[in-house]
């Protein structure tokens, strides 16, 4: 299984948290992010977006279907986020469009089996992958990019 983190661009402030809206920066980040992984991703490709309209707005940036999950809103813990992707055992490669700390939160639990989380910053995209073996399963970080580095 390949699970691809991709936080939100930058939002907008002084709304409910529900509705904050993309700012321009955010709208060019996630532009640039998704013509980077547009050449990236599996032609099956599964996108999973929590409800709040800056994820929408970021995961719109695709130009492909996605599904809203509303396991990934910005109160979601990980335990949410992998239930939704069915980590470990899901197939193929799922896109999960959410929120900070929950998103570093994940990726700490996968890839250093801690609680304490990393910082995922807004725009950015982790990939990390499964591999089965007879114990169970690990996470192995396939790489890393920044929206600021597009």
């Amino acid at each position: 299984m390949e699970l691809i983190l991709w936080r939100h661009a930058d939002a907008e402030y002084g709304y409910l948290d529900m509705d904050r809206p993309l700012s321009d920066k955010g709208c060019k980040q996630a532009r640039k992010m998704a013509g980077f992984l547009l050449s990236k991703l599996p032609k099956d490709v599964r996108i999973l977006v929590s409800p709040a309209l800056r994820t929408q707005q970021t995961a719109l940036a695709l130009g492909l279907p996605f599904q809203t999950e509303p396991l990934l809103a910005p109160d979601a813990s990980a335990e949410d986020i992998l239930q939704a992707v069915d980590w470990p055992n899901g197939d193929g490669c799922t896109v999960v469009v959410g929120h900070q700390p929950t998103l570093g939160m994940l990726a700490a639990r996968l890839l250093a089996s801690s609680d304490i989380g990393v910082s995922i910053k807004k725009g950015a995209v982790w990939w990390i992958a499964a591999r089965r073996h007879e114990q169970g399963a690990a996470a192995s970080l396939r790489w890393v990019m920044s929206a600021k580095l597009l």
